[in-house]
């Protein structure tokens, strides 16, 4: 006789209200519902490092139900699909950091991974040019580094070597010479992870802007912009210009804050393009994380040349016309940004004034190839860095991750070279996760 009062899902509303149940009743369902989730882990960013996390969590455990959330219809748009497509070897950065250790890593494991999917590359090179004295000894300590970083191949060479491989770089006394970095397309890259990820059974949903992120006991709710809710019994943040801002979400700590800094680049012509063989680069100034302005030639043929680092008027700020008030306000109320900008406001207004003036940097460029002129260089494309600070306004140099939330794991920081990275990185992720999930 109960069963019949109860049929179906009107029955057992009507059942529950005369007996005054209906409390009860939804607990029930609520019970039941964190008791079987619908994922065991959800993975928040699309871009090459979320995607590299999500192949290799899912090549290591098979059996787990993963899915990846992209705000973006597509896959690596912002950070993946914006930089400039380089393989870096790891040579700007700290002996026995982990940019050090994943670079060099990962950069071996790139060219295997490209030869196994078929992916086109070019190992072209890279000169790191000295073009006065200062630079010289400067360069010889970014040559000490990375010899203790073991970069493969790595040699100084002087004027008349440097002609050799790059026969229009007349302005160069010495140089470090890395013939084993390259080119290809970063975002073919990260779409091939997508699809290794998805062929062994994992979930990409694309269009899904994460507003919640809620630890409810046994399970995590991660709710969107257009109301889809996820059930998962961990989350791994991989958010990139937001990595911020989704921690905060998660309950977790919002330092350090991302400052978004635009690196605009110019192209050469097209019967231009034969001044510039591989990577040509500048001695960088060890004051700021910026490598510079470089020639860069890329994968379609075209010689980038740039960037130069402004400060952006919105995290997905690709131009000056592109401003997001919320963006700005938190830029303006952020005092790391502050400590920043005062004492080093000439080098800023110098960069702002390139991006305005374009014959401004052409004095960059002739330092290297003289020949270059005005006429040879039309605006091109731009990215925008996740540059992590600290409130002190000391700028994160370093991969850095925080695990403070119980049953997620937050990517704070994967500055460049993350790309060149996203093979190891996605691997001490995947390890991370294991510890901190008891995989």
């Amino acid at each position: 006789m109960l069963a019949q009062r109860v049929a179906g899902r009107s029955g057992l509303l009507k059942y529950c209200l005369r007996e005054n149940l209906t409390g009860k009743c939804q607990s029930r369902r609520y019970l039941a519902r964190r008791s079987s989730p619908v994922y065991d882990v959800c993975i928040v960013g699309g871009g090459i490092v979320g995607l590299g996390t999500a192949r290799a969590l899912n090549l290591k455990y098979p059996d787990l139900k993963i899915v990846v959330l992209e705000k973006e219809k597509e896959l690596a748009t912002h950070q993946t699909g914006h930089n400039s497509g380089v393989i870096h070897m790891g040579i700007y950065y700290t002996p026995g950091s982990l940019k050090a250790r994943l670079c060099v890593d990962g950069a071996l494991r790139t060219y295997e991974y490209c030869d196994e999917r078929a992916i086109p590359y070019n190992r072209c090179g890279k000169l790191i040019v000295a073009t006065n004295e200062e630079e010289v000894s400067r360069l010889d300590v970014l040559y000490d580094k990375g010899l203790q970083n073991k970069v493969p191949g790595l040699a100084l060479v002087d004027r008349k070597e440097i002609l050799e491989i790059e026969p229009y770089c007349t302005g160069g006394l010495k140089a470090i010479h890395s013939p084993n970095t390259g080119i290809v397309d970063w975002r073919r890259v990260a779409c091939s992870y997508g699809d290794d990820f998805r062929t062994n059974g994992g979930t990409i949903l694309t269009g899904q802007e994460v507003t919640k992120i809620k630890d409810v006991g046994r399970e995590i709710r991660v709710d969107c912009k257009d109301r889809t809710r996820i059930t998962t019994k961990h989350v791994i943040t991989c958010a990139g210009l937001y990595s911020d801002r989704i921690s905060e979400k998660a309950g977790g700590k919002r330092s350090p804050t991302i400052v978004p800094f635009r690196g605009e680049y110019l192209e050469l012509r097209a019967d231009k393009r034969h001044l510039v063989r591989g990577n040509i680069y500048p001695v960088p100034n060890p004051k700021f994380p910026f490598l510079g302005v470089h020639f860069t030639p890329r994968m379609d043929g075209s010689v980038w040349v740039g960037p130069n680092a402004v400060l952006a008027g919105a995290r997905e700020g690709y131009s000056w016309s592109t401003v997001n008030t919320r963006d700005l306000a938190e830029m303006a109320s952020f005092r790391g940004l502050w400590k920043l900008a005062v004492p080093n406001l000439q080098y800023g207004m110098k960069e702002m004034a390139k991006s305005a003036i374009l014959p401004l940097q052409l004095a960059d460029l002739t330092r290297f190839i003289p020949e270059v002129k005005m006429t040879d260089l039309v605006r091109g494309s731009a990215g925008v860095r996740a540059q992590a600070m600290r409130d002190d306004g000391t700028l994160v140099d370093d991969f850095e991750f925080d695990e403070s939330c119980p049953g997620m794991l937050h990517v704070r920081n994967a500055p460049s070279p993350a790309a060149t990275s996203s093979l190891a990185i996605a691997d001490l992720v995947v390890d991370r996760a294991a510890q901190c999930f008891a995989l």
